[in-house]
């Protein structure tokens, strides 16, 4: 007992010695480049926001923010990167629902609890997701996507940004609530999948709005559906999946930023101020609300209580599905 007890005071008093170090670590940091890791592949809408908000970070830091794609296993990679590297706020995920909610459901062969592993920062943004065919297709609505899909069970592909994307769960939603079977063909990211679609090689695809705004424009995809309860602000004229027929639908796209277990909490704090004034300057700010989304920048506590809940309700959703991936 007596043993334990030094033990015990000897590790409180080298916390103690520590502390001016991690305090002055804090009021320095950053020293040098920060790295953000991106669990999917570039051109698609985390990608494209984690790059938006890596350079406003960076103005307001005086340090370069790097965005690093490491895109494959569902986000898995990344993730188990991240989880893995020292806790000094020099290496950031950008994390969404995929990695930090589903796969844990999705996967039997995971190695990382997002849950345990990872400290939150702020949440940066929630946004619709819409749902695209080619401009060819003859599916002019949403309806009649669904009626096709009935009469030709497994025989209508969908692509997706990769296994346990938000791509991906909003489509096994929706086929869970329709009462459909579709078939998924997992990409690498949105950009390769869109890429596909427009080809022909997939039928439609849920995806977010920064990955396919510019095909919109052109004319070279077609919107049917978003996702959200509400229309989306910038597509006034499509419908939303709820009032398409099926109004217990609703999927959108979150985006926020995690950091390893153990990060001093004065660096997640300056983490999240530098997120938080990046997201409503206003190139940043008006880009989002045009994409039909908004900064969020929420506390590190509430973002997690967020994961929390998020895990719960695709778990339920993953098990319904009788969805499982190595």
């Amino acid at each position: 007992m007596h043993l334990l007890y030094s033990a015990r005071r000897l590790l409180a008093a080298i916390a103690i010695m520590l502390l001016p170090a991690v305090a002055a670590q804090a009021q320095t940091y950053p020293t040098k480049p920060i790295r953000m890791l991106v669990p999917y592949a570039a051109g698609g809408g985390t990608d494209t926001i984690a790059r938006l908000v890596a350079q406003g970070m960076s103005e307001q830091f005086g340090q370069t923010v790097v965005v690093e794609n490491q895109a494959g296993a569902g986000g898995n990679l990344a993730t188990q990167t991240v989880a893995a590297a020292a806790p000094d706020g020099y290496t950031i995920l950008m994390a969404n629902q995929g990695p930090m909610a589903v796969n844990p459901h999705l996967f039997t062969s995971l190695k990382v609890d997002p849950l345990k592993a990872f400290d939150p920062i702020t949440m940066i943004t929630a946004a619709p997701l819409v749902i695209v065919v080619p401009a060819n297709s003859p599916y002019q609505t949403f309806q009649q996507l669904i009626e096709d899909a009935k009469k030709k069970p497994k025989q209508i592909n969908y692509g997706s940004a990769g296994n346990g994307s938000a791509s991906h769960l909003a489509t096994v939603l929706m086929n869970v609530i329709a009462k459909v079977e579709t078939t998924h063909v997992p990409y690498r990211g949105a950009g390769p999948a869109l890429n596909d679609l427009i080809g022909g090689q997939t039928q439609f695809m849920v995806t977010t709005f920064p990955s396919v705004l510019g095909l919109l424009e052109g004319g070279r995809v077609r919107a049917v559906a978003v996702t959200t309860k509400e229309r989306a602000s910038n597509l006034p004229n499509i419908p939303t999946v709820a009032e398409s027929g099926y109004p217990e639908y609703e999927a959108s796209a979150w985006y926020g930023f995690v950091v390893p277990k153990g990060t001093p909490p004065a660096i997640v704090a300056a983490l999240r101020k530098a997120t938080v004034d990046a997201i409503n300057g206003p190139q940043i700010k008006d880009r989002l609300v045009s994409e039909g989304a908004k900064p969020v920048g929420n506390e590190p506590a509430e973002f997690g209580a967020f994961i929390q809940s998020e895990s719960k309700r695709w778990g339920e959703i993953v098990k319904a599905s009788a969805l499982k991936l190595e």
